[in-house]
């Protein structure tokens, strides 16, 4: 039920342009923005990552994906792939919430040798997140404050993916919204490449852009799947967007 409904209640979900987020269990938290977009057709997802299944219902463009927004994943069921939402965020580290009352999760792992992460690196936690652009916030000297840049594979921003973990969890992620159980996923980050260097020096998605490598995150063993935690290649992103929160082309 509340995969059909997840649109609908997206105003629940309405999050600041920036969000605190917990990369691995140490203890530095991180604070950086958490923005991306898939605005490709319902059928083009379907296509692309060779999907059997879906439960999306009807898809609208999802031209700024905020943090514990509902959005598409793709898992790997006996039947074939299956399209469905989740919001992002998986579960914070305990150690984060002390004295807090909400939980609104932790959008990107880059650590994932922590405890907090291993339980959830078989396969049946395994995901691809679709996308078809990404923002990072501008570091480049002299750059305006709070300023997104969008990164895409090409100005016509073909689709990829992000390699994601999910699972479903039972928290209180708004105080408004009180406890509820969800699917929820996060996506796994890494060094930068060039691109995103120069603008955003401490890290990137890890993205995924071929059948092969779709295959080998969903199905393949834990070291194996986790050779793909690496920065996309030099010159295989262009910046296509800057100072929107949204990117609809």
């Amino acid at each position: 039920m509340w995969a059909a409904q997840a649109w609908q209640f997206r105003p629940l979900f309405e999050m600041p342009e920036c969000s605190a987020i917990v990369p691995d269990d140490s203890a530095k938290v991180v604070a950086m923005c958490n923005l991306y977009s898939q605005t490709k057709a319902q059928d083009a997802m379907r296509h692309v990552f060779d999907v059997v299944s879906d439960d999306l219902g009807n898809l609208p463009p999802l031209s700024g994906i905020f943090p514990d927004y509902p959005a598409p994943i793709i898992t790997a069921r006996a039947q074939g792939r299956h399209l469905s939402w989740a919001r992002w965020g998986m579960p914070t580290p305990p150690q984060f919430l002390e004295g807090k009352r909400t939980d609104p999760g932790v959008t990107n792992i880059r650590n994932t040798a922590s405890p907090h992460w291993r339980r959830w690196l078989g396969v049946e936690h395994r995901c691809l997140v679709p996308f078809t652009s990404f923002s990072e916030i501008d570091s480049r000297e002299g750059a305006p404050r709070n300023h997104p840049v969008w990164f895409a594979l090409g100005p016509d921003r073909p689709l990829a993916c992000f390699a994601g973990l999910w699972t479903e969890w039972t928290s209180t992620r708004k105080l408004k919204e009180g406890e509820v159980t969800v699917p929820c996923f996060a996506f796994l980050t890494c060094p930068p490449n060039r691109e995103v260097e120069r603008v955003h020096p401490k890290a990137m998605p890890v993205i995924l852009t071929r059948p092969d490598e779709w295959a080998q995150w969903l199905g393949a063993p834990i070291a194996r799947a986790l050779e793909l935690q690496r920065p996309l290649p030099d010159g295989e992103l262009d910046i296509v967007a800057e100072g929107s929160r949204e990117d609809a082309p």
